[in-house]
């Protein structure tokens, strides 16, 4: 089904308003601030890596403030527990029966900060929720609502009290980010405006849950010419039988990067995908999802400098298709 023209047509604005709120909040990281509403609109997950201070929380804050909608936050510590994620049944002696008290996942907008602070055992409460958009407990099954997103923030799995993420659930994230550190322009600026009042505080939504989701249904219908479809699958296949990589990109990535390219078109103001857009969005979406051989870590890169070297000379080799 295609996305309504008028629908189309009304989207650049639409997304021109939320990254103009965004960017009151964050300086100097356009990019990011794109990348954070693309993952939105194509029903996937974010997560963001770097070191502390430079604004990752702030940013998934300011999306979920501009979108509007249900949002919760999660401040992963080692004594979280799986249950102050998913929620837990409690005996009510009024009734005589176990009733249901929502955990902080129910939301359409659910920010985990620091994830990687938190016991592995907490960290996989949030694997059936990301990919089923559900919770079991106790035998029974709650629904989600509709938008759902997590963001997550992290620090480099180096430094001291985290524990690193296992590939099972760094798959389920859509698109992985890092802020990096602002240039002077905006680090000036945001040094003058900040000695008064937090910039968060004046963010207001732009469009709200039932116009995300209009948005993500209308991105499902944005055309993937044959062409494109042949060009992204040889990407994701260069991955699986690169000799740098011990783990290629999963056939959950090749979903993702699709639904990915999507949305960006739906961004553009576009109802077709781009070979540009697949190129584009293949570092954010995949290079968390592939390992590097030992050999290829010997450089001193670092993991995720190394992988996003790889994918780079993947799409480095393979001809983009021009008809």
């Amino acid at each position: 089904m295609a996305p309504d023209p008028q629908l189309v047509s009304d989207l650049p604005q639409t997304a021109s308003n939320v990254l103009a709120a965004i960017t009151t909040v964050i300086d100097g990281k356009p990019e990011a601030a794109a990348m954070a509403l693309t993952v939105m609109i194509a029903e996937g997950h974010l997560l963001i890596e770097d070191v502390p201070g430079v604004g990752k929380t702030m940013l998934a804050k300011a999306l979920a403030r501009s979108t509007g909608g249900s949002v919760s936050r999660i401040q992963f510590t080692p004594d979280l527990l799986p249950s102050d994620v998913t929620g837990v049944s409690v005996y009510d002696q009024g009734s005589r029966q176990f009733e249901f008290k929502p955990g902080a996942v129910f939301a359409n907008l659910v920010i985990g900060d620091e994830i990687n602070r938190a016991s592995p055992k907490t960290q996989s409460a949030l694997l059936e929720s990301m990919e089923e958009r559900q919770v079991s407990v106790d035998g029974r099954t709650w629904a989600l609502p509709t938008p759902f997103m997590v963001i997550a923030t992290q620090n480099p799995i180096e430094m001291d009290g985290t524990y690193a993420l296992p590939e099972a659930q760094r798959d389920r994230f859509m698109a992985t980010i890092s802020m990096g550190y602002p240039d002077e322009r905006a680090e000036l600026a945001m040094l003058r405006s900040r000695e008064q009042s937090s910039p968060i505080d004046s963010v207001q939504p732009v469009v709200d849950a039932e116009g995300i989701k209009a948005l993500i249904q209308a991105a499902r219908g944005v055309f993937l010419s044959s062409a494109v479809e042949r060009y992204l699958l040889a990407i994701i296949r260069a991955t699986r039988s690169h000799p740098s990589l011990r783990l290629g990109a999963s056939p959950r990535s090749t979903l993702q990067l699709a639904r990915a390219a999507r949305a960006r078109a739906l961004i553009d103001g576009r109802d077709f995908v781009l070979p540009d857009d697949v190129a584009a969005l293949a570092v954010p979406v995949l290079a968390h999802r592939i390992l590097p051989t030992r050999e290829s870590l010997g450089r001193g890169l670092g993991e995720s400098q190394t992988s996003a070297e790889i994918i780079t000379g993947v799409l480095d080799s393979i001809p983009v298709p021009r008809d």
